[in-house]
């Protein structure tokens, strides 16, 4: 398999739910496993239920990882949204309609979904939870 971009994403305690959020949005159940779970932390740390590593494959070939920051474990203090955008590209309109709708609910509308200069189809938003999203929909008749 070639190399792939993966975006891994760090939430300050709310990762579980805002993974089961994006799944539901995009269509595809996360899997997560608990700092207590792999034995990081004591089973009776107060944060052996928080997220070590979570995965989400929404396809082939998008798939995000997830942790949360605990006391401790990362190199640098949270600060959500602003070190990251995802970027969903292709021209499955209805699929990115979909998401563009479902992943704002609630969050920022920067651009909305609409067809741009440059012929595609495109809108840019931040979730509830502080993550910076762009959607491009190619387009498929460059005439138009």
């Amino acid at each position: 398999m070639p190399a792939a971009l993966h975006p891994y994403l760090r939430f300050p305690g709310n990762a579980r739910e805002a993974f089961e959020f994006y799944g539901d949005a995009l269509g595809a159940q996360p899997q997560f496993a608990t700092f207590g779970e792999v034995g990081a932390v004591p089973p009776d740390h107060p944060e052996s239920g928080a997220v070590m590593h979570g995965s989400l494959e929404v396809t082939d070939l998008i798939r995000l990882y997830v942790s949360d920051d605990i006391e401790g474990m990362s190199p640098e203090p949270h600060s959500p949204g602003n070190n990251i955008t995802l970027a969903i590209m292709g021209d499955d309109d209805a699929r990115i309609r979909s998401a563009f709708d479902a992943l704002s609910v609630d969050g920022t509308i920067h651009v909305p979904l609409q067809k741009q200069m440059w012929g595609d189809v495109y809108g840019a938003f931040q979730d509830k939870f502080g993550i910076n999203w762009q959607m491009n929909i190619a387009a498929t008749d460059p005439e138009s």
